[in-house]
């Protein structure tokens, strides 16, 4: 995520964010991340992930439930900008999971204050989890590695175990408060660039027919899949786009796709998803961008 879009760049993360510089948006340096990229390139691994769900799930699509919260996901270093409230119906981004809009978050606060169903969503850590694995349906992106947060804007690693006591960070997804109140959930906006990023289409564009897709990876010998799913109406959590497989690898190079989406509705949000693996797990690296189908 009318609001101005910054420059190209991550799924759902700075370069694809709507009215977010550069600078706020993404996400600096992280130790972990770029020692768990290290070891997987040392090795001739990649690193990546990802699933989907329908918005009203209270557990996994394998049948396991989503944690309420994860208490020992440690903080992960540097500043971060403050976030911006999505107490108000118009926001800087493009919702994408778990609520299609902040009417749908504000109905599930009221839903939750009687009922408590599904506190996870409370919890930035959980809701990122849940994002990958059941939404984006990358099972084997089972735990969050470190979080950080700051006001209503969190950043949270999630990642998967690779050799011994080692893990590998498959993606940064980027949420945001959504609505207001102490009880307001947390919403998957999109995910921070790193080695793996997804710049086209821009983020919150608006696209019809063939539509392409591409970024920048480093790797050997990588295999880049992308999926297009609803995010909005009736058939939320589906495939509408899909394109297998584009081969890639190389410093920082370009790779470029093209996904024809022909099951999509008019007017619609989707996520389009980019993807890696196949040297230590089938999704290693997943980044993601927020969009929506032409009306």
């Amino acid at each position: 995520m009318s609001v101005p879009v910054p420059p190209a760049g991550r799924t759902a993360g700075l370069r694809r964010r709507l009215a977010m510089p550069r600078a706020a948006t993404h996400l600096p340096a992280m130790p972990l991340a770029a020692f768990a990229v290290a070891v997987l390139v040392l090795a001739g691994c990649g690193t990546g992930g990802r699933a989907h769900s329908d918005a009203g799930r209270p557990s996994g699509a394998n049948g396991t439930a989503i944690p309420t919260d994860l208490p020992g996901v440690p903080a992960i270093s540097g500043s971060a900008p403050q976030g911006t409230s999505a107490g108000t119906a118009t926001i800087p981004y493009q919702p994408l999971w778990p609520f299609a809009s902040v009417a749908d978050a504000r109905a599930w606060q009221a839903g939750n204050r009687s009922g408590g169903a599904e506190a996870w969503r409370l919890d930035p850590a959980a809701t990122a989890l849940s994002f990958a694995r059941d939404f984006l349906g990358f099972g084997e992106v089972d735990r969050a590695l470190g979080r950080r947060v700051t006001g209503d804007d969190a950043h949270v690693e999630v990642g998967y175990p690779t050799e011994g006591t080692r893990t590998g960070v498959a993606a940064v997804v980027h949420l945001i408060r959504f609505g207001s109140g102490n009880d307001a959930p947390w919403e998957a906006v999109g995910t921070d660039d790193t080695t793996l990023s997804l710049s086209l289409p821009a983020y919150a564009s608006t696209v019809r027919g063939p539509t392409a897709v591409g970024g920048r990876i480093s790797g050997v010998d990588e295999s880049i899949r992308v999926q297009v799913r609803a995010t909005s109406g009736s058939n939320v959590g589906q495939i509408v786009g899909e394109s297998c497989c584009q081969p890639a690898g190389g410093d920082n190079s370009t790779w470029t796709a093209s996904v024809n989406l022909t099951d999509g509705q008019p007017g619609q949000g989707l996520v389009v998803i980019a993807s890696t693996g196949g040297h230590l797990r089938s999704v290693e690296r997943f980044a993601v961008t927020g969009i929506r189908l032409a009306g």
